[in-house]
């Protein structure tokens, strides 16, 4: 796609880009813990409606430890309830994607900017990075939610990964990519072009379109 601004950066999400489908961790949990989507997205629910902050996302932002937020959701599940071993069942079942990876670490031989924008959590830092060890080599920038205080789609956090990028790159010549499509939203509305991520061929496509 012929654009007017050339793209210098790419902005790429980590779980469900870098990785396979988060899903598939979480439904892993889901049979082994015999808790049921639906139930945990009432304890969810529930919790966000007790404590007046929605628990994902303060955990996400850094404002709570994740045994905070285990034991908020703890709280509104049934007496002896203990959801304690979710993050090793979900790092067991959650894998590169070999794909995208080699994409992204061709973009930067390319000479592109690259950076990592992440929504994750402080105490999983280590096994997601022990995920990619090509993390450090491919991008040159990355921005855990859970070290700065804010989450993707607040803008600040795009504006922060900009600010990081420097050089003087600007929102129109970012690609942004995500499996979330409320975070490449937020993306375009400041200027950014995106790419919703749903499969890898799909997405390769679209990106090298957006780049040519």
């Amino acid at each position: 796609m012929s654009t007017a601004v050339p793209v210098r950066a790419v902005i790429s999400d980590f779980g469900g880009v870098l990785t396979s489908p988060l899903f598939e961790s979480f439904a892993a949990w889901q049979r082994q813990s015999g808790l049921s989507f639906e139930r945990l997205g009432r304890a969810m629910a529930d919790a966000t409606e007790r404590n007046a902050v929605h628990p994902l996302y303060e955990l996400e932002k850094g404002t709570i430890t994740e045994a905070e937020f285990l034991g908020m959701l703890e709280a509104e599940l049934d007496p002896g309830t203990s959801l304690s071993g979710m993050r090793d069942v979900y790092f067991e079942h959650l894998h590169p994607n070999p794909a995208m990876i080699e994409l992204m670490r061709e973009l930067r031989g390319r000479g592109l900017r690259m950076a990592l924008l992440t929504n994750n959590v402080r105490e999983w830092e280590p096994q997601w990075r022990a995920k990619l060890p090509e993390i450090d080599e491919i991008f040159e920038v990355v921005v855990d939610s859970a070290f700065v205080g804010m989450r993707k789609p607040d803008r600040e956090i795009y504006e922060l990964t900009l600010e990081r990028l420097g050089d003087g790159v600007a929102a129109a010549e970012c690609l942004f990519v995500d499996d979330v499509d409320v975070n490449c939203d937020a993306a375009r509305s400041l200027g950014m072009r995106a790419v919703h991520y749903v499969e890898a061929d799909q997405a390769i496509a679209k990106i090298r379109a957006e780049l040519s």
